[in-house]
């Protein structure tokens, strides 16, 4: 099985709950690409499609998010993020993976979901899910709190039977 991971990452919390997603889903044998979601970067062909993006004034970073994010040290910010990849991709097709969406957020009660709102972009998109939107915690911009990259490998190894469960309901 073949998973594409696109990844926005800041600050470096969300390139590293990607990390540790692929290394989930690499012990449940998934074969994985890990890729910025750079106007380049293709939908790749492949049974699951996971994004991930921080979660930025209750969603997806915009272009003025990215640039806050910069003036408070960010290491990147200043390409597309995920919004703007989804914003390119075709119409789902018969052939399209599922899809999961996964964000990082700070800690407590704050409304918005980066993942939530991904998730919907590619629903309306024709892309189906293989499982709710999930969130990862941080504190303010770093670092994760304790224990998420140990749940990020776990869950990512979890995904494989929703995955291919989902696949069959085509």
């Amino acid at each position: 099985m073949h998973a594409q991971i696109v990844v926005e990452s800041l600050f470096g919390n969300t390139r590293a709950v990607a990390e540790a997603l692929a290394d989930g889903l690499r012990s449940s044998g998934y074969d994985v690409d890990l890729d910025p979601p750079d106007p380049a970067t293709p939908l790749r062909a492949g049974e699951l499609l996971v994004v991930l993006g921080p979660t930025h004034a209750f969603g997806m970073t915009r272009p003025a998010t990215r640039q806050e994010a910069l003036r408070r040290g960010a290491a990147d910010g200043s390409g597309d993020g995920i919004r703007e990849w989804i914003d390119r991709l075709p119409a789902a097709g018969p052939d399209a993976p599922v899809t999961v969406c996964v964000d990082t957020r700070v800690s407590g009660p704050v409304p918005g979901s980066a993942a939530r709102a991904a998730a919907r972009a590619l629903r309306h998109r024709g892309y189906r899910a293989a499982a709710p939107p999930c969130s990862f915690r941080v504190t303010g911009d770093g670092p994760l709190r304790p224990g998420e990259l140990d749940r990020a490998r776990a869950w990512g190894a979890s995904l494989r039977p929703l995955a291919a469960s989902a696949d069959g309901a085509r």
